[in-house]
C-alpha cells in the first residue's frame, strides 16, 4: 500500500504509487512527444524543409504570428534536431513527472512566452524555428518548481540541475552567434514563471483546537493529576521531512 507524501507545511500529496504513475505517464508522454518531433522533421525533410519556410516565426509579421505554436517542433535539419533531443526529453520529463497536465500547460506557456520575444525583439528578416527556447523553459520550471511547490526532492533536483547546467545561461544572453539568445531568454523567463504559476494551490492547514469542550458528569477525585489537554501530536512537517532524507540516505 502506497505512503502518503506531504510537503513541507505537512499537507498531503498523494500517495507514492500515485506518483509512480505520475512518472510512468511522463515517460510515455515524452516519448510520444519526441516521436511526434522526429516524424514532424521527417515529413518536414522529404518537402525540401517547407514546413519551415511555411510556418517558421518571421519577426514583426503579422501574417506569421500563429507560428509561435509551431515553430518549436520544427528544425533546419538532422543535426539541429539531434542536438535538441537530449535536453528535451530530460528536462521535458522533470517538467512532466509532477503532472501531465500541467506539463501541457507549461509548454505552451514557454512556447509562447519563447515565440514572442523573438517576434517582438528579433531582427526583421529572420527566420526561426527550434525547441531551444522550449528547452530553457523546462529549465527555468524544473529549478524553481520546489521552491514554490515546497517540496524537498524537487528542490535537491532543482539544484541539481542548475548546478550542472548553469553554462546554459551564457547562451540566453547577447553575443552568442548563430543561435537566438532572445528565444532561449524567453524560454527560460517563461518557465520561472510557469513555476509559480502552475504551482500547488493547497487549502490552508486548519487551525489546531486549543481548547477542550467542558465535560459533565461527577467531579474529578481529590488529589487526582488535573488533564490539562490531549498530548501534542508529531509535526508531520518534521516526520516528512526526515522520511525524504531516509530515502535520499541522508539519515
Amino acid at each position: 500500500m502506497g505512503r502518503t507524501t506531504q510537503g513541507w507545511d505537512g499537507v498531503g500529496r498523494g500517495t507514492a504509487d500515485d506518483l509512480v504513475a505520475e512518472a510512468r505517464r511522463a515517460l510515455f508522454v515524452m516519448f510520444g512527444f519526441m516521436a511526434a518531433v522526429w516524424a514532424l522533421q521527417l515529413v518536414n525533410w522529404l518537402g525540401d524543409y517547407r514546413l519551415d519556410r511555411e510556418f517558421g516565426l518571421v519577426p514583426h509579421d503579422m501574417s506569421r504570428l500563429p507560428g509561435i505554436l509551431v515553430a518549436p517542433f520544427l528544425h533546419f535539419g538532422w543535426s539541429h534536431i539531434e542536438a535538441n533531443s537530449g535536453p528535451l526529453f530530460v528536462f521535458g520529463f522533470l517538467a512532466a513527472y509532477r503532472g501531465v497536465v500541467r506539463f501541457l500547460w507549461l509548454t505552451l506557456l514557454v512556447a509562447m512566452t519563447s515565440g514572442l520575444a523573438v517576434w517582438l525583439f528579433q531582427d526583421t528578416h529572420t527566420l526561426g524555428v527550434g525547441a531551444s527556447g522550449v528547452i530553457f523553459g523546462y529549465f527555468g520550471y524544473v529549478v524553481l518548481r520546489g521552491l514554490f511547490d515546497r517540496r524537498l526532492i524537487d528542490t535537491l533536483i532543482g539544484v541539481v540541475m542548475a548546478a550542472s547546467f548553469a553554462y546554459l545561461v551564457t547562451v540566453a544572453v547577447p553575443g552568442t552567434p548563430g543561435v537566438s539568445w532572445l528565444a532561449h531568454l524567453g524560454g527560460l523567463v517563461g518557465g520561472m514563471a510557469g513555476a509559480y504559476l502552475l504551482r500547488d494551490r493547497r487549502d490552508p492547514v486548519p487551525a489546531a483546537v486549543t481548547a477542550t469542550p467542558a465535560v459533565t458528569g461527577p467531579p474529578a477525585v481529590t488529589g487526582a493529576p488535573a488533564v490539562t489537554g490531549a498530548p501534542a501530536a508529531p509535526d508531520p512537517a518534521r516526520a516528512e521531512l526526515h522520511k525524504e532524507l531516509r530515502d535520499l540516505g541522508l539519515l
